[in-house]
């Protein structure tokens, strides 16, 4: 093989290492991001039952008062 293809090919390579540098780093990104979003999503649900749970009891308070008087 002559030098410059030699040359041309050793820049490919750069460049293909380069892009795979950039694009774990990116990935690393967004599974860090995910993670976060999955916790945040984790906590929203336990909230929104909790929030279900206290409606329902005001319910059935409301209705055991309807049914007193």
């Amino acid at each position: 093989m002559a030098e410059p293809q030699l040359a041309l090919l050793e820049a490919k390579l750069n460049q293909l290492i380069e892009l795979c540098q950039r694009l774990d780093r990116e990935n690393a990104g967004l599974k860090a991001r995910e993670a976060t979003w999955q916790q945040e999503k984790l906590r929203l649900v336990e909230k929104n039952e909790l929030a279900r749970s206290r409606v329902e009891a005001m319910i059935k308070r409301l209705k055991s008062m309807e049914s007193e008087g």
